[in-house]
């Protein structure tokens, strides 16, 4: 069951998408479920997935909560300090926002498609 503010996904840099999947397929017996030709999803003990978005490819591994209501945890997230670095957007599945934290971590908020 997922609960507020519990850390719910792990999105990592993806590089060559074929090549990574290889490679934790082989070492760790991972599977993945592709969304399109530059996301990779993987449920191995915690759910995540690997970006190859060329927009993204200095990205760092991001940290994503979760939130019932995220125009709410958004709101929180603003009233203790935290800057919106990516405001609320759609995605195939949901929607979430990007904050930094006071020590300038970038970390993401998300909900599912209905939620709130």
């Amino acid at each position: 069951m997922r609960e507020d503010g519990k850390i719910d996904y792990v999105e990592l840099p993806g590089g060559d998408l074929g090549a990574i999947k290889a490679f934790y397929g082989q070492a760790f017996g991972w599977s993945f479920t592709d969304y399109g030709p530059e996301y990779a999803a993987f449920d191995e003990g915690l759910d995540g997935g690997f970006d190859a978005s060329p927009a993204d490819a200095v990205q760092k591994p991001l940290v994503i909560l979760y939130a019932h209501d995220l125009e709410a945890m958004e709101a929180k997230v603003r009233a203790a300090g935290g800057a919106i670095t990516k405001p609320i957007f759609s995605f195939p599945g949901g929607r979430r926002f990007h904050f930094a934290d006071p020590a300038g971590n970038e970390l993401a908020v998300w909900t599912e498609v209905g939620a709130g």
